[in-house]
Parts: C-alpha cells; structure tokens; sequence
C-alpha cells in the first residue's frame, strides 16, 4: 500500500492546483469555494536518481518506483468541526492519511479570492490547525467519557486511558496538537483507535508567487509558515504550485530548461516528498536484478525480515539470509560479481536493520 498524503487548507489556496502538478489525475480548479467535494487520488511515483543509476548498471526487464498516494481534500472553513463548509464529510476524509500536507496561501492575486478577504498564513494556519484540534477533542471527549465508566469495574486499561485523555485535554485546551504532546508508547497506544487528525504529522507547502519561486524563502509570508513549523516540529517545503503544474506537462528535457529559467535545480514535488519521507522517518532499499529494479520503502529501524516482509509475508515467514550491498558500491563496480569479489557483499542475519540506498537479495525458505 502506498503512502497515504491527504492535501489540506483553506479553500483558494492552490490545493488543487498542487494535486494537478503531483499527479496526472486531473483535479478540478477553479475560483470558488468547495470545488473540491469528494477528495481526488492521484498515485505519484517517487523519483529517485540511485535507482536510475541501478537501472543504467543492470538494465533490468521493468523498473518499478515506490509511490506516493495524494488526496486532493476539499477545502476546510472556520466551523468545520461543528459542520460548517461540509465540514464533518471533509474531516473525515483526514482520518485516513497517513501525513497532512497542509498548503498555506503566500501570494496575492486579486483575481483569486481569499475566503477571509486577505492573505494571512498565520491564520490561516491556526484556522485549520484550530479545526482539526477542536475535532479532535470531541472525539477524546467521548473516549474519556466511556472509560470513565468502565473503570469503576476496576479495569486497568480504561483508568489509563481516563486518565490519558485527561491529560492530552489539558493541553488540547491550550492550542497544543497531539502530535506535539509529550506521551509515552502506553498513552499513545490509547490513542492509536481514535485516529487523531493533530496526531498526523505535517508538512506545511507555503505556495508562492512565479516571480518569488527562486527566492523561496523571501516571498511574504514564509517566515510565518517557518515559525509555525519550528513551533509543531513540521516539515516545509516552498513551492509555487502554478510553476509546478506547468512543470508537470513539460517533457524531461523540456522540464532541465523550463527550471533553468526560473531558477530552479529541481521540481518542487522533489522536495516534498522528501519532506515527506524525512517527516514519516522512512528508508528506502532496491532489489535488482534482471527482471527487475524495484525500490522499497520501510521505516528506519527495519529489521531486514521486516523488509523482506514487504515484498512477500512469505519472505519475512521464512527468512533465512539477506545479501546486502551498497548502491554506490553496485553502480561503481558494475555488477553484483564485481562487488562480491571486492568483499562488499554482506551476509546479514535477523538482527540487521536496513539502511537507506541497501540492495538487498533475501533468501528465504518456507
């Protein structure tokens, strides 16, 4: 299953427009509150240069990348937690990402309307952030509520969870998202049914002008998405969706022109989705050989029959071994024989945690 990325904000703020240049799936935009009803999946592939340089050593039959799923989520408005701007039907739709790219308006045009009549981030911010929070809370309420009556049985498992919820209202009353609460595993064990939106980690898409794409970090209102991100511990990436959808129709040798001539090394999708791997803490690892080269994408701290387990629950069920080499070492030497008369082929037991860049055979038996 793909990692799941449910895009968010105010309506008007180039949701959609975003959506458009991450995927082909053609998501509707337009000048006018709600375009967006029911969310828009696009499935965008991850670029990855070390696999294109696998790919160029082994020249395999198929190349198959990892992916990306993104929702293209309806914008949300002040009082959607008590329904407003449809907002019970939008929210829900959050529940089942597994990061929230939360796109915050940094550009003026008169021709696009801002749902509040000006361009604010930081409130627009504490808009959604405050939205999300306050559903959350109804949903704590309710758990705590239950627990409450189930611990006078004496069960332990509800009095941890009254009390964590306890807690974690405490501090969702002062404005603080789940996310940055200070829980240990057992809390947030209690807490995991709920599927919490503030519990999501977050990457904030500051969008910007054409003219601000190159100095990215000068356009107004950047540094009041930078501050909120420092606050939540999130993750930013600074983009204009509009040069990126023009981006998205380009051809690969059209595309090295067109971001020359902005002033841009790479597309923005590049570094949001590495925002996105950096915030959800993930690793990717190939296997490679002549039917195929195929990227994977765990958690750090993977065991290798974890890894194995993605491709197959065979291969975690019966591990045996894992052969593991470094891409660099593959791409270098030119081949797995190459590397394994170097000395630079491993072999690896149950107890090896799979690095990012690992080429990995597994064997198994089951």
């Amino acid at each position: 299953m793909a990692l799941s990325v449910g895009i968010v904000g105010l309506p008007n703020v180039g949701k959609s427009t975003l959506f458009n240049a991450l995927s082909d799936a053609g998501a509707e935009s337009a000048n006018y509150p709600f375009c967006t009803i029911e969310p828009n999946v696009g499935v965008v592939l991850v670029p990855d240069p070390r696999q294109d340089r696998l790919v160029e050593v082994v020249e395999p039959d198929s190349i198959v990348p990892t992916a990306i799923e993104f929702l293209d989520i309806a914008g949300l408005v002040k009082g959607a937690s008590q329904g407003e701007g449809l907002g019970n039907q939008f929210l829900s739709h959050i529940r089942s990402v597994d990061a929230i790219c939360h796109v915050v308006r940094c550009f003026e045009d008169d021709n696009v309307v801002h749902v509040d009549g000006k361009v604010d981030p930081a409130s627009d911010i504490e808009v959604i952030d405050t939205e999300l929070l306050l559903r959350d809370i109804q949903s704590i309420e309710q758990r705590r509520d239950r627990a409450f009556k189930l611990q006078k049985g004496g069960d332990a498992e509800e009095k941890l969870a009254y009390a964590t919820c306890q807690k974690v209202l405490e501090a969702a009353d002062r404005g603080t998202p789940v996310r940055s609460m200070d829980l240990d595993d057992d809390e947030r064990e209690v807490l995991a049914p709920l599927a919490l939106l503030t519990a999501k980690p977050v990457i904030f898409v500051a969008n910007v002008a054409e003219d601000h794409v190159a100095s990215e970090t000068d356009a107004p209102g950047v540094a009041a998405v930078l501050a909120q991100a420092k606050i939540q511990g999130a993750e930013v990436a600074v983009i204009s969706a509009s040069i990126e959808a023009e981006i998205a129709q380009l051809d690969a040798e059209d595309q090295k022109e067109f971001l020359a001539g902005v002033g841009l090394k790479e597309p923005g999708l590049h570094r949001l989705i590495r925002s996105a791997y950096t915030l959800l803490d993930l690793v990717t690892f190939f296997t490679a050989g002549k039917q195929e080269v195929r990227a994977w994408t765990v958690k750090r701290g993977s065991t290798a029959p974890q890894g194995a387990g993605k491709i197959h629950t065979d291969f975690e069920r019966g591990f045996i071994k894992a052969e593991v080499m470094r891409w660099e070492d593959l791409v270098e030497l030119g081949s797995e024989v190459a590397v394994k008369a170097k000395g630079l082929l491993r072999i690896e037991g149950k107890e090896y945690i799979v690095q990012d860049g690992d080429v990995i055979h597994f064997r198994f038996n089951v």
